[in-house]
């Protein structure tokens, strides 16, 4: 069995091959002093499960972590570009919605175009590249704009779902014991109290359920719809922030098929690979900031 002496550990969602890890790489490089490790755990919805077995596996000595994931529709961003938390300051979230959202610039797809396209002229025998030479940063900004606006309703729709799940009530889960876990038993083992206490909390997950109404989620709906046709909205780009990258990155996927034949859209999936490894980190002050809480562990 191995022991983690020291170091510092930093989990991330998905496997090796994910955007995360590939980004936390970028974020690591160059920090002096001790070892920085990168985990991936995973879904997201087990990551303490997963970091409580990790060290129980390995006998940690010195547990120094951080949780880095997607921010998805948990939380709202704030008014200041930084990262965000969930529960305790160990899990970090990015201020954009995910990973991807980083990557969906211009002018880094400009460069990563450019370059490919030079490649393929200066060794057509090497190079695979099959596509023309970039369109230019402003198309293709009109290119992830036009994509953006296409799922202006649908990214309304989560956000408006994200709040019913995100309120604390429902969240709340059905559980099999008022007592806290199993081994703690209760003062009583009379049925009649058992069934008491159960009743109760058959009580209390109900009041909680039936806090998530039809008439709060088209509360939150219209309040959302309101804001994404708010004209700063488009002009501050700030769909980048609030609507989700994977989203945008299949819009653009389709939108690709209808211009494939004027300027040979590229893959998106290849030029995240090389957007992950070439996109300047000190442009995103969230990102800068994951950076010194890892530099603090």
């Amino acid at each position: 069995m191995s022991v983690v002496s020291g170091g510092k550990i930093i989990f991330c969602e998905g496997k090796a091959t994910s955007l995360d890890y590939q980004l936390l790489n970028k974020v690591v490089d160059g920090i002096s002093g001790e070892k920085c490790t990168i985990i991936p755990a995973g879904s997201k919805f087990s990551f303490s499960s997963f970091a409580e077995g990790y060290f129980s596996r390995n006998q940690a000595v010195n547990q120094k972590y951080i949780v880095f994931r997607d921010r998805d529709f948990d939380v709202q961003p704030t008014p200041n570009c930084q990262l965000l938390q969930l529960g305790n300051r160990s899990i970090n979230l990015t201020y954009r919605a995910c990973v991807e959202n980083y990557l969906l610039d211009p002018n880094l797809i400009h460069t990563y175009w450019v370059e490919k396209y030079k490649e393929k002229q200066e060794n057509p025998k090497l190079s695979k590249w099959g596509h023309r030479d970039s369109p230019g940063i402003d198309l293709i900004s009109e290119w992830i704009e036009s994509s953006a606006k296409n799922l202006q309703a649908y990214e309304a729709v989560r956000w408006a779902l994200g709040d019913l799940v995100n309120m604390s009530a429902a969240r709340q889960q059905l559980k099999t014991t008022w007592t806290g876990n199993s081994g703690i038993l209760p003062a009583s083992l009379d049925l009649q109290d058992c069934q008491n206490e159960a009743l109760g909390l058959i009580n209390e997950f109900r009041q909680a359920v039936e806090t998530a109404t039809t008439e709060k989620f088209e509360e939150s709906l219209a309040m959302y719809q309101n804001q994404f046709e708010q004209e700063n909205f488009w002009t501050q780009k700030q769909y980048l922030i609030w609507f989700h990258g994977k989203d945008i990155q299949k819009r653009m996927e389709m939108q690709k098929q209808l211009q494939q034949q004027k300027h040979h859209y590229i893959s998106l999936v290849d030029f995240f690979r090389w957007g992950t490894n070439n996109f300047d980190i000190t442009q995103y002050p969230d990102i800068m900031e994951l950076r010194s809480r890892i530099e603090q562990l």
